[in-house]
């Protein structure tokens, strides 16, 4: 009979690994010249809880997710490849800053990846507001970027 494997979750450490990569994260995000834009509406400890409940619903822990999908979530911000890549290798930095070894990374960053095509847009006409007085995010990266 096959052992099952244990969850990415808890080989990662759990929820205390989980909240310290997304504070160091949300950190990096917050003052990033380009990314820091699409935030600027965002109570902090709310998207950092969200993030932690998300993956760790997606990593195989406990079910504790209870907000929107990453896809209509983000409907109305125009996230390119370049704007997503850019938040994917912060995010590798920070994972792996935080003592996660690197097969793990890969593990983690591979969850992460799978939502690049269905929240990428080619350019801003395919974002949608979520409400009529929702704003289209779309910020041309600044110079200091």
């Amino acid at each position: 009979m096959k052992e099952k494997k244990e969850s990415l979750f808890k080989r990662i450490g759990g929820r205390k690994t989980l909240q310290k990569v997304h504070k160091l994260f949300y950190d990096k995000l917050f003052l990033h010249p380009w990314l820091k834009l699409f935030f600027q509406d965002t109570f902090r400890p709310q998207i950092e809880n969200q993030q932690t409940d998300f993956m760790t619903n997606a990593m195989g822990g406990f079910i504790l997710f209870v907000g929107k999908p990453p896809i209509p979530t983000h409907i109305n911000m125009n996230i390119t490849t370049e704007i997503f890549d850019l938040r994917h290798n912060i995010l590798k930095e920070t994972i792996l800053e935080c003592g996660v070894n690197d097969k793990l990374a890969k593990e983690w960053l591979k969850i992460d990846y799978a939502f690049r095509a269905a929240i990428c847009k080619k350019d801003v006409s395919e974002c949608i507001k979520k409400h009529d007085n929702d704003k289209i995010l779309d910020f041309k990266k600044p110079l200091n970027a």
